[in-house]
C-alpha cells in the first residue's frame, strides 16, 4: 500500500513542478516582450504629449501622427535609415565572407605559425573595446581623415575575431576525407572552400549574419564619434535630435525606435530556422 502511494505522489510532483516552471517561463518572457511592447505602444501616443512625468501602459489615443512627425521633422530621418542599412548590410557581408575564409584557413589549411596566429586573436578579444577607441579613432580620423564617411563606419567592424573564431570551431568539425576527396578531383583551395565549406557552413553562417547585423545597426558609441553632421548620422545616433535641453519628444522617438527595430526582426525571421540549427549544433551527439 505504502509503494502504491509513493508511485501515485510521483505524478502529482511532476505535474507540480512543470507548472512551476510553465509560470516562470511566462514571467521571463512578458519580462522580455514588455520593453518592446512599450516602445511599440509609446509611438502610438499623441506626438504633442512630451516629457510627460506619468507613463500609461495603455495609451488614451491611438495615432500615427507620432511616425508621421519622425519622418517630417527634418529631412535626413530616411537618410539615417539608409545609412544605419548600408554600414550594417556591409559589415555583415564582409563579416560573413572574411570570417569564413579565416575560420577554414586556421582550421583546414596547415602553415607556419597557425597555432600562435590564431591564439594572438583570440588575446586580442581580453581587450575592453573602450581601450581601443581612442587610437582607433585618432587613426580613422587624424591618420587617415575619415571623418564623416562610411569608410569610417564601416573599416573598424569589416571582420571580428569572435567571428573568426565561431566559424573556425564550427568548421573543424567538417571531417578532412570531404576535402581530400575534393583535392583528388582536382579542386584547389578556393574550389574547397566554396563548393564544399560554404554550403556545409550555412547555419554559422546565418548566426554569424545575425549576430554582426544586430550589432552593427545598434551602434551608438563610434558613429557618435566619427560622424559629425547629421546626414552621415545612423539611425540609433539621430534618434538623440528628438531630445532637448527642457524636454523629450517620447512619442517621436519611439516611432523612430520602432522603424528601427524592423530590419532586426525581417532578418531574424528569415534565418530563423539556420540560426536555430546552429546553436545546437553540438548540443546532441550520435
Amino acid at each position: 500500500m505504502a509503494l502504491y502511494s509513493t508511485h501515485a505522489g510521483k505524478p502529482k510532483v511532476k505535474k507540480i513542478r512543470n507548472a512551476i516552471i510553465f509560470i516562470a517561463l511566462i514571467l521571463f518572457a512578458l519580462a522580455t516582450i514588455f520593453p518592446i511592447y512599450f516602445m511599440f505602444i509609446s509611438s502610438l501616443s499623441d506626438p504633442v504629449a512630451v516629457g510627460e512625468i506619468e507613463y500609461s501602459i495603455i495609451p488614451k489615443k491611438f495615432t500615427l501622427d507620432s511616425y508621421k512627425y519622425f519622418f517630417n521633422f527634418n529631412e535626413h530621418s530616411v537618410r539615417w535609415l539608409l545609412n544605419s542599412l548600408i554600414v550594417a548590410v556591409t559589415v555583415m557581408i564582409s563579416n560573413v565572407l572574411f570570417a569564413s575564409m579565416a575560420g577554414y584557413a586556421f582550421s583546414k589549411i596547415q602553415f607556419k605559425g597557425r597555432g600562435f596566429l590564431f591564439a594572438l586573436l583570440l588575446g586580442s578579444m581580453m581587450i575592453p573595446t573602450q581601450v581601443t577607441l581612442v587610437p582607433l579613432y585618432i587613426l580613422m580620423v587624424n591618420v587617415f581623415e575619415l571623418q564623416n564617411t562610411y569608410s569610417a563606419l564601416i573599416l573598424p567592424s569589416l571582420v571580428t575575431v569572435f567571428n573568426i573564431f565561431l566559424a573556425k570551431q564550427f568548421m573543424g568539425s567538417i571531417p578532412n576525407e570531404i576535402l581530400e576527396c575534393a583535392k583528388i578531383e582536382g579542386c584547389n583551395q578556393f574550389q574547397i572552400y566554396g563548393k564544399i565549406i560554404l554550403p556545409l557552413s550555412k547555419t554559422v553562417m546565418a548566426v554569424m549574419a545575425i549576430l554582426t547585423f544586430m550589432e552593427s545597426w545598434n551602434t551608438f558609441f563610434w558613429p557618435l564619434l566619427v560622424t559629425n553632421s547629421m546626414e552621415m548620422q545612423t539611425i540609433q545616433v539621430g534618434l538623440k535630435s528628438f531630445r532637448f535641453a527642457n524636454t523629450t519628444m517620447i512619442a517621436p522617438m519611439m516611432a523612430g525606435a520602432t522603424i528601427s527595430a524592423l530590419p532586426m526582426f525581417v532578418l531574424f525571421f528569415s534565418l530563423q530556422r539556420y540560426f536555430l540549427e546552429g546553436v545546437t549544433v553540438g548540443a546532441v551527439k550520435g
